[in-house]
């Protein structure tokens, strides 16, 4: 039977005593929900590109999760002794694909109109992770730019501190700083119900922000400012040098110092792409809506730029591996060669002491 069918088999008082019990029973979660959303009414309200967002997020999606898994696979099957630059890399993979599972979670919230159905402790735990990986990336690309300086600018006396044991000593010393920079994420993301369905905020709530103000600057002179600053010291000297050794390199030099290039070329080329432009449109964001709260026109531009960089920062994830392919040639050589053994396991096998076609003999895994 129905639930209206139950309803017409009840007396006419009966029924009204269930519709009042109905209209009567709000949950408390949701009624302290509605009194989120009445403190929000004079706070300037505009939607989201959703289809943008979610496309976006879709494409950082599909590239990042395959090409992270294939560095990752890659660096696990590796019998060599990983060197220093790969030990960064891979936490770096690492970092990236954890954000890139997270992924799945906004595509669905934004096709679903901004509306969050994953609960409360999944919303902290996508917004943490996203700092996270921020942070981490940066962290790292800085320890690989300040290894590849001491190998450039002082390779005899940095010889006892580049190591596999003081890369993996920065590397935990990159993770632990970050989640000190970011644990407090964790306490200002929250979900609040607003205009009738429940959203997941990007930063904090209206009555936390000042708070959490504060706290933004402070992460970004933290786990930006200053770790960019080191990344352009350390370049500024890297090309000096380089500059100076240039007339007097032997073969093997000039290979190193093609590296070197490389290596600045492509950290600095993803700071500009996805890092710099996501930090100064989320500090004037922030500060437009610290200080004009009321303008809603400028907040309006200040929103629709932040949130345009927002998933394009994404995309480092997608670029990252890129950097681990194109940063040394014996990646490059290694990956080529396990892609290339499975392309081999999948040929049917010649006879013994029999070449196959092109006159190249297969090595066939025992």
């Amino acid at each position: 039977m129905t639930l209206g069918c139950l309803f017409c088999s009840l007396p006419g008082e009966e029924v009204r005593a269930v519709a009042e019990l109905c209209s009567s029973t709000e949950p408390p979660e949701m009624e302290k929900l509605d009194m989120n959303a009445s403190k929000e009414e004079s706070v300037c309200h505009f939607s989201e590109n959703k289809l943008y967002l979610s496309l976006t997020y879709s494409v950082v999606f599909v590239l990042g999760l395959p090409l992270n898994g294939t560095v990752l696979w890659s660096s696990w099957r590796q019998t060599k002794r990983w060197s220093c630059a790969t030990i960064y890399l891979v936490n770096l993979m690492v970092a990236d694909l954890l954000f890139v599972l997270t992924l799945p979670f906004l595509i669905i919230t934004y096709c679903l109109h901004d509306s969050w159905i994953f609960g409360e402790l999944l919303c902290r735990l996508v917004r943490f992770l996203f700092y996270a990986n921020l942070y981490g990336s940066i962290l790292l690309l800085t320890c690989i730019s300040v290894h590849r300086f001491l190998g450039v600018c002082h390779p005899l006396r940095s010889m006892p501190y580049r190591t596999h044991r003081h890369a993996w000593l920065g590397a935990v010393t990159t993770w632990a700083l970050v989640l000190l920079q970011v644990l407090p994420t964790l306490a200002f993301s929250q979900t609040a119900y607003i205009e009738g369905q429940v959203i997941c905020y990007d930063t904090t709530s209206p009555e936390n922000f000042d708070q959490f103000f504060a706290y933004a600057m402070a992460l970004t002179l933290s786990g930006f400012v200053f770790p960019s600053l080191v990344i352009l010291l350390c370049y500024s000297l890297m090309i000096r040098s380089l500059i100076r050794s240039e007339e007097i390199l032997t073969r093997s030099g000039q290979a190193a110092q093609a590296k070197s290039i490389r290596t600045i070329l492509l950290i600095c080329g993803l700071f500009a792409l996805c890092f710099v432009p996501f930090h100064v449109a989320r500090t004037f964001y922030l500060i437009v809506s610290f200080l004009t709260a009321q303008d809603c026109q400028l907040l309006r531009a200040a929103s629709m730029a932040y949130k345009m960089w927002r998933p394009l920062l994404s995309m480092s994830t997608c670029l990252n591996p890129i950097l681990y392919f194109l940063l040394g040639s014996s990646n490059r050589v290694r990956l080529l060669q396990k892609l290339r053994q499975n392309k081999v396991a999948g040929q049917p096998v010649a006879g013994k002491g029999e070449t196959s076609r092109g006159g190249q003999i297969w090595v066939l895994p025992k």
